[in-house]
């Protein structure tokens, strides 16, 4: 049963120490992030679900753990070794999580770094979802996910909308980008599960460098088993183009 997600970027600079001369630049980003989290523990899921974009289809334990050397930062994040503390500091190893999945993509090393900063010691679960994947797989994938017996699932879905949005986007500059983030937020903002499936096109995404879709897909399929007749009360936190690419912070609570 689906009880409540929180929707997160997943830019590495979300970290302080990735980019610590520009780290204030994201602060209101960071505090966003950190209250929908927040909002998502007080409903009190038996598990999070984290789900983000990656090369291929993959599920993860508990257990896994990822890590951000590749950046320069001896950091890892999640759970791969018991009482590790949130952000625990990494020696070049990944915790044993390397014999049983691997260790998580970048998406999914910043859900399991939040989820670190709040203390969620709870369970949790991560999905990797490739681009390849349809509006539909996305939205079955989550369905599946949220649809357990007697079990409150929360969703932490991690995804960056358009990198296309200026001059100084990774993607430089496409026209369209503004108006693409502008109705993905409206749809984060109002719950709007049926336009995220039917209307938010993967070419349209695949072209301006979106990399949200595929795990917002997913919180629209999650979503739909939510108790009988509750309502979805959306608030989006955050929504802005710091550095020319789309970031967008969102609650969804039952």
């Amino acid at each position: 049963m689906f009880v409540g997600a929180a929707v997160c970027p997943h830019p590495p600079l979300l970290v302080p120490e990735v980019g610590t001369g520009a780290a204030g630049e994201l602060d209101d980003l960071r505090t966003s992030c950190f209250e929908a989290v927040r909002l998502l523990a007080s409903t009190r899921p038996d598990v999070v679900v984290c789900v983000g974009g990656a090369p291929a289809l993959r599920r993860f334990p508990d257990a896994a753990v990822g890590s951000l050397r590749g950046l320069g930062v001896h950091l890892r994040a999640g759970s791969g070794d018991a009482g590790d503390a949130a952000g625990a500091r990494d020696a070049g190893d990944t915790g044993g999580a390397e014999g049983l999945d691997g260790e998580l993509p970048l998406s999914l090393t910043l859900g399991a770094w939040l989820l670190d900063r709040y203390g969620w010691e709870g369970a949790r679960r991560y999905v990797a979802l490739p681009r390849e994947l349809s509006g539909d797989e996305c939205a079955a994938l989550g369905r599946v996910a949220a649809d357990r017996d007697g079990m409150r699932v929360g969703v932490l879905a991690m995804g960056d909308g358009t990198a296309k949005r200026s001059e100084h986007a990774p993607g430089y500059v496409d026209h369209r980008a503004g108006a693409l983030d502008q109705r993905v937020a409206d749809a984060l903002a109002h719950a709007d599960r049926e336009w995220l499936v039917r209307r938010l096109d993967p070419g349209d995404c695949a072209d301006l460098w979106v990399a949200g879709r595929q795990a917002w897909q997913f919180l629209a399929g999650a979503a739909e088993s939510a108790p009988p007749g509750a309502d979805i009360a959306a608030k989006m936190h955050y929504d802005a183009a710091p550095y020319g690419v789309g970031y967008f912070v969102a609650s969804w609570l039952t």
